[in-house]
């Protein structure tokens, strides 16, 4: 900040300089030197009396005053003016102080010269001149200070007769660095919960700001960390938390704390770890009819400490050993597998899967499921067959229905005709015939449409016609795919 000042007072370079030149402090106890010769002042009674050598005495004991007791000696002329008023703490900065005051009531006569900035080291008790000069300024910047440096301040107005009394700062000044408030900007993957696998490393980099360097302290759900397991390297401009192996008791929420003398502030992360779930805990065959097979499993007792995904249920013949995915992240705990061969046999297994894939192992079921050949009947000869020939007719419409996206549909209608008809399914009009998203099923009149993992796209509407020799007929439904409603 600049001095305000007329063009003919010297300048606050002057001043600086002035106070650079000066010593700094004296040892505490001795009296204060003259200054009213270098300040253009007539010399005061209590100043010539010094100059004549006199026996010590012993100072009397005194507690350590607030500020430096001030020895100036108070003009006794009326001529002199009064104290300033009203001096100010303007601005601190690391290597200056700026003050104001405003002026005396008491100009004196025969009028005002200027001012005299004066300066005193804590435990000193010399007052050493800032400008050696009156300067017809009321704010004054001292310039070229240290850090650590702790001072007191007082301003006199000056008049040709002398030195009015000063007024002295009610508090003493510290120069010291610009404390800038601490501040965290967490990185914007770290606003959410930090996932992370068992045996991986966390290695979590929190920038900060404050000045001078603040203390960053972090906690784990609200306790200090266990330096066992975690480590904290601290830098000037931010905070590293790191786990060299992460395992799950290292989940939970930490937040980083950086304090600057009483000024604080505070951020947070939450860390997930995971694994891989366990399997179902047991899993059955419910019950055989036709080419179907219903299975039931319970959930594992393990998730791996995050939530499941679903399940993933395969089914093996017994004559080849090999395994087919017949669901993928499927949800409830029971499910009907059709389409299984006449004849054959059937083990069952199911996974279970989150963010870190599918168990290591899978629930089997003990039980095989035989797909059972229907019984024959023998023709007796001289039996005359009669004709039920007739065309196509439904004997139960489709209807219309509604699922959610990601889960398997099924639509089911039933037809009357003979000779066998010829199954088509069409979706608005076109026809889905050996589309992989679909899976057709004829048997013994049941007509069956299963749509896979259904979305959105899905919705339509669904014809089933049946056309032989004699006829054909049709049946629609309407499929609207839409997700459920979030409460």
């Amino acid at each position: 900040m600049m001095e305000k000042a007329p063009s003919e007072a010297p300048g606050p370079e002057e001043a600086t300089s002035e106070s650079a030149q000066v010593p700094t402090t004296e040892p505490p106890g001795e009296a204060a030197a003259s200054e009213a010769a270098g300040e253009g002042r007539a010399p005061e009674p209590q100043e010539a009396a010094s100059q004549t050598p006199a026996p010590a005495e012993p100072a009397a004991p005194a507690a350590a005053p607030t500020a430096p007791a001030d020895t100036k000696p108070t003009p006794s002329s009326e001529d002199v003016p009064s104290a300033p008023q009203l001096l100010t703490l303007e601005d601190v900065s690391s290597s200056s102080v700026t003050v104001s005051w405003e002026p005396p009531e008491k100009l004196g006569r025969p009028g005002l010269q200027g001012y005299v900035l004066e300066l005193c080291r804590e435990g000193a008790s010399e007052w050493v001149p800032v400008n050696a000069q009156p300067m017809m300024v009321t704010q004054q910047t001292v310039r070229n200070l240290t850090l650590g440096d702790k001072f007191f301040l007082r301003v006199s107005a000056v008049s040709p007769a002398g030195a009015g009394p000063p007024v002295v700062l009610d508090q003493p000044v510290h120069i010291r660095e610009k404390i800038e408030a601490p501040k965290i900007r967490v990185p914007r993957h770290l606003r959410q919960t930090y996932i992370c696998q068992v045996g991986e490393a966390v290695n979590l980099q929190i920038p900060f700001q404050g000045k001078p360097k603040p203390q960053a302290t972090w906690t784990h759900n609200g306790h200090a960390l266990d330096s066992q397991r975690v480590s904290v390297r601290a830098g000037d401009k931010d905070s590293i938390l790191f786990i060299r192996s992460a395992q799950r008791s290292d989940s939970g929420h930490y937040e980083l704390t950086v304090r600057l003398e009483d000024l604080e502030a505070k951020a947070g992360v939450d860390i997930l770890v995971i694994e891989n779930p366990g399997p179902p805990s047991s899993i059955r065959l419910l019950d055989v009819w036709g080419c179907n097979v219903a299975l039931e499993w319970t959930p594992p007792q393990d998730t791996g400490n995050t939530e499941l995904l679903g399940y993933t249920v395969q089914k093996a013949d017994k004559k080849t050993g090999q395994w087919f995915t017949v669901l993928e992240r499927y949800h409830p705990t029971t499910c009907t597998i059709s389409d299984l061969i006449i004849g054959n046999s059937y083990s069952f297994r199911v996974f279970s899967e989150n963010l870190c894939g599918l168990s290591a192992s899978a629930a089997v079921t003990k039980q095989l499921a035989h797909i059972k050949k229907t019984d024959m009947t023998a023709k007796l000869k001289g039996f005359v067959g009669r004709d039920f020939s007739e065309a196509p007719s439904f004997t139960q419409p489709l209807a219309d229905h509604t699922s959610t996206p990601g889960y398997s549909t099924q639509l089911f209608c039933s037809v009357r005709a003979s000779p066998k008809p010829k199954i088509i399914w069409m979706k608005n009009k076109t026809e889905i015939q050996g589309n992989p998203r679909y899976r057709t099923l004829s048997e013994q009149g049941i007509c069956t449409l299963e749509i896979r993992k259904s979305s959105p796209f899905d919705s339509g509407v669904y014809t089933c016609k049946a056309i032989n020799v004699l006829g054909e007929a049709s049946v629609d439904c309407r499929l609207e795919v839409k997700a459920s409603a979030t409460h």
